[in-house]
């Protein structure tokens, strides 16, 4: 995923057999800080639909982060457009601020903090079942896994590891004084800050690997037949691309580094005393001076 660029009028893109508005288009709600709204299925139809924090919009998102009447999608002919309405935090598609856009099927839009996927074709049931199977597994903002299937996969892979004898390794992260970032930025930086280090980060990992954004602004990654050695390596790899240049958000250059803690997993150690240990050894980084990787005591 590229930093996001500046300001789009139009969202130019070429696609074969796109459709016109029809009764089974709709939005889902796949990331919110409000919880009850994950999964919320929004039908389209022929009358406009406006998106908003003021109880009076058609779809209200209770966020500080969302103009009273921030965007709306209107029907055409060509299909769906969305439009901001002069909203103060802006409104993106696919990671680019938009004045107007047609929708596409799958598009993301991002709305203060909260991110909805556009949905629709003949086989749009499948799809919804599929949005909402991968939210039980992935995170809305960055399209990583989350914590919950992190955890289930961790148990997993220690029993595994167990069992064939294998080494274990996992690594935490997080972002250096994070909230800084937001308070000098905002918010909207910070989440383009986070998508884009979960990007960078995922170009050193392997498939088989999990990794999850674990909290607000902290990230797991699990590594199957890695010992503490190779994980630190690895760690320190994705150390040195988050700090090798600024993250992009519209005209802003935020430069951002990151701290680490690394531990492997000692026989007899169950899934929370790998992750105490890992999140020990990340504080024990942050207390000394963060941007750097810790793995030993």
């Amino acid at each position: 995923m590229a930093d996001p660029p500046t300001v789009t009028k139009v969202i130019a893109r070429t696609e074969l057999g796109a459709n016109p508005v029809s009764s089974n288009d709709c939005l889902v709600i796949i990331h919110s800080l409000t919880e009850t709204l994950l999964g919320k299925r929004i039908e389209l139809g022929e009358q406009a639909l406006v998106i908003g924090r003021d109880a009076e919009t058609d779809l209200r998102l209770p966020s500080d982060a969302v103009s009273r009447r921030h965007a709306r999608v209107v029907p055409s002919a060509q299909g769906y457009v969305l439009e901001d309405l002069g909203s103060t935090n802006g409104t993106y598609v696919n990671g680019r601020r938009i004045d107007a856009g047609r929708l596409y099927r799958g598009d993301q839009i991002k709305i203060g903090d909260c991110v909805l996927k556009f949905l629709t074709g003949d086989d749009l049931e499948n799809e919804f079942h599929e949005t909402l199977h991968r939210m039980a597994m992935c995170d809305g903002l960055t399209g990583i896994y989350n914590k919950r299937y992190f955890l289930r996969t961790l148990e997993a892979e220690i029993e595994r590891a167990g069992r064939r004898k294998r080494p274990l390794a996992l690594v935490l992260f997080d972002v250096d004084h994070f909230k800084k970032i937001n308070d000098t930025y905002g918010h909207l930086a910070g989440d383009a800050v986070l998508q884009g280090i979960a990007t960078r980060a995922s170009a050193e990992i392997r498939q088989t690997d999990c990794f999850a954004r674990y909290g607000g602004e902290e990230f797991a990654l699990l590594l199957g037949d890695a010992d503490l050695e190779s994980a630190a390596v690895v760690a320190e790899k994705i150390r040195r691309l988050v700090e090798a240049r600024p993250f992009t958000f519209e005209k802003l250059q935020i430069p951002v580094t990151s701290s680490f803690g690394v531990a492997a997993l000692d026989e007899g150690l169950d899934a929370q005393g790998l992750v105490q240990r890992a999140d020990e050894r990340l504080y024990a980084a942050k207390r000394g001076g963060r941007n750097r990787v810790v793995s030993a005591a």
